[in-house]
């Protein structure tokens, strides 16, 4: 191992012994267990995905058709109890959120402090060398200071003298939840004020800070714990605020915030409401949204899950088939134009193989919700194997 320096970055080289065909082969037998548990995990995401998006999607449907619209400032009905229930107004709590440390006093949903340190931050760069016959691995390591909201341990540096950072930050970040939050006469249920997540930075500039401590300054919406905010040393601390949900009288930072909200109306309680096909419905989207506005964003965004999870699904299928058939491309390494006609033909042979099982799993996960065309699908799946084997029997005819 050899090593370099070079202001603040230095060089070291591995050299790399040559695996030998056992130890290869060892490898590539592990790639083939891992493979066997991606497959495994591919079928469930895939299988469950469908009948997921399946049940969603007739929740949503079930959940429109009886669905009733309130208005927020209505006397509240007994009649409406455990129904489903749309209304749209603006957010309410009972008093301002208030941190102590920084005087900052606002009437949101939530507050959340968010505390970041001066640190070194350790970046490598690798890249392999090949010299009369060995292989070496040159890594790069360089350093910088900036400023990071995790602590990073410098003890796992390469070179950890002269960037050492502290093992802790002096303040800690926090986040603040009003205990009560209500839309018109209705208290929203621990659920639909967890989807109360469009925080924005809280500027500094109109509100008013006392600031008695000479090493507290504040800078660009940001508390400093230095003297100097544009010289900051190793360890330093910034703090800055952020909302959610804004309520009260609409003076700073600005108006009170718009929902919109469906759920289930329990006395004067907004609360998760079951549908017969299992999934519950808690929703709850920023703005004034009509009720088939909100079901229609809904609808979307299933869609969009499913396509993600049918992607995922997908890659882990190509993986785990890829990695199971390694061992193959092992066997035959040492003969190179043999071992590139083998490579290349593992990777299409991975592809037609996961694209073939993947959509017979979507099949499978929609045969028994809609059969027609979950056998439709399973044609389709096996439509490569067909093709495949007809050309088989021809070449055998000629």
């Amino acid at each position: 191992m050899t090593e370099a320096f070079s202001g603040e970055q230095h060089t070291r080289v591995h050299e790399r012994k040559p695996e030998g065909f056992l130890e290869r082969l060892s490898a590539s037998t592990g790639g083939v267990i891992a493979g066997a548990c991606l497959f495994a995990l591919s079928i469930y995401v895939l299988f469950t995905n469908e009948g997921r998006a399946l049940r969603t999607s007739s929740s949503l449907d079930e959940g429109l058709s009886q669905v009733l619209s309130l208005h927020p400032h209505l006397m509240l009905d007994p009649q409406n109890n455990n129904r489903l229930v749309h209304l749209a107004g603006t957010l309410q709590t009972a008093q301002p959120l208030y941190d102590p440390n920084y005087g900052v006093t606002v009437q949101v949903v939530k507050l959340q402090r968010r505390v970041e340190m001066f640190q070194w931050v350790e970046y490598s760069e690798s890249r392999d060398i090949k010299e009369n016959g060995e292989t070496k691995t040159e890594t790069t390591y360089s350093y910088n200071t900036e400023w990071k909201s995790e602590v990073i341990n410098s003890r796992h540096f390469d070179q950890e003298v002269g960037h050492m950072n502290p093992s802790a930050m002096a303040v800690e970040s926090v986040t603040v939840v009003a205990p009560d939050v209500w839309v018109g006469r209705l208290f929203l249920s621990t659920g639909l004020v967890e989807q109360i997540n469009d925080f924005q930075t809280l500027s500094l500039a109109g509100l008013p800070v006392p600031v008695t401590n000479p090493f507290l300054t504040v800078h660009d919406d940001y508390f400093y714990h230095t003297a100097d905010p544009r010289r900051p040393e190793v360890g330093d601390v910034r703090v800055r605020f952020a909302y959610a949900g804004l309520c009260g009288d609409g003076f700073y930072p600005g108006p009170a915030h718009k929902v919109s909200i469906v759920a289930m109306q329990q006395g004067d309680r907004l609360t998760a409401f079951r549908t017969r096909a299992g999934e519950t419905l808690e929703i709850l989207y920023m703005g004034d949204l009509t009720a088939e506005e909100v079901f229609a964003k809904e609808h979307q965004l299933n869609t969009m899950k499913t396509w993600a999870l049918r992607l995922g699904g997908w890659v882990l299928m190509f993986l785990s088939v890829s990695l199971s058939t390694r061992i193959i491309y092992t066997l035959v390494e040492c003969v190179p134009v043999v071992r590139e006609l083998v490579s290349a033909g593992l990777k299409i042979f991975s592809l037609c193989v996961s694209c073939s099982l993947s959509l017979l799993t979507v099949s499978a996960g929609w045969i028994f919700y809609r059969p027609l065309l979950g056998v439709m699908l399973a044609l389709l799946a096996l439509l490569p194997l067909v093709i495949a084997r007809a050309r088989a029997t021809a070449k055998k005819h000629q």
